[in-house]
């Protein structure tokens, strides 16, 4: 199978399979970010700002991204997702939107 190259943010991935994304919406709406991962970032998103209906991210809309980190497979972005999560702070999210150093420490932190 030929590599992909993709690039996001400052990261480039070459990789021989689909990533899976670590991704981090803000609503300026309601001044509120919503973390998540997913295999596909444009449908995601489409999700997020139109298509759901009667859920967290449908009352909070519209939505942008603002980060999304690749990994090489769903584990990684389910172990990312979870760690970002437990952290609950809204300025370790901001970081990670706004700094690379933050976003190349959580993926060492994870060896990847």
């Amino acid at each position: 199978m030929k590599a992909s190259k993709r690039r996001f943010g400052a990261f480039v991935y070459n990789s021989p399979k689909p990533m899976h994304y670590l991704y981090i919406l803000y609503s300026s709406s309601s001044d509120k970010y919503y973390i998540g991962q997913t295999p596909d970032l444009e449908t995601r998103l489409l999700f997020h700002n139109e298509l759901s209906e009667d859920s967290y991210t449908s009352k909070h809309r519209p939505w942008e991204l603002v980060c999304s980190i690749a990994v090489p497979s769903r584990s990684d972005a389910m172990k990312l997702e979870r760690y970002v999560k437990g952290r609950k702070s809204r300025r370790y999210i901001e970081s990670l939107a706004g700094e690379e150093k933050a976003r190349f420490r959580l993926l060492s932190r994870f060896g990847l």
